[in-house]
């Protein structure tokens, strides 16, 4: 392709997710975990590690802190998810399903996504903008788009 690649979308999401604990304290968040000590436990994070992570995650505005303060103690932070932040939600689920798929236990996965309203399990499905099925990668073409920068010659 003519087009440079210095702009990558998917470069630019990795640089801010890409990385283990990242997803784990994304897990925990779009599972409602909110405080520190619960996510280190959930995650088994090291706390400088979560610490870290936290901090990034709120500096790229995928998550906020709320203060709260528990009787007797001092104010703390909590952790919610943005819009931005839950608009990874379906990455996450891709990621789980693709887990399920080829690495989990003979049993099966450990965990299953089902609708809050019918119980029925959730799948994941790509679709063009005419509502059309879109099975995989040898369906779709990538065109240029308008922050495509054309390479020096």
């Amino acid at each position: 392709m003519p087009f440079r690649v210095d702009n990558c979308s998917i470069e630019r999401t990795l640089a801010i997710v890409g990385e283990k604990w990242t997803f784990l304290v994304l897990r925990e968040a779009f599972s409602g975990v909110r405080r520190f000590a619960d996510m280190q436990a959930m995650t088994g994070a090291p706390r400088q590690v979560l610490s870290a992570r936290l901090a990034r995650l709120v500096e790229e505005g995928l998550l906020r802190k709320v203060p709260y303060r528990e009787p007797g103690q001092r104010q703390r932070d909590e952790y919610r998810l943005t819009d931005k932040g839950r608009d990874l939600y379906p990455l996450l689920v891709a990621l789980m399903h693709w887990g399920d798929r080829y690495l989990a236990d003979p049993e099966g996965p450990p965990v299953v996504l089902t609708h809050r309203d019918c119980g029925a399990p959730i799948h994941q499905y790509m679709r063009c903008e005419e509502g059309h099925e879109v099975a995989g990668p040898r369906e779709v073409t990538p065109v240029p788009g308008a922050g495509a920068k054309r390479r020096s010659a």
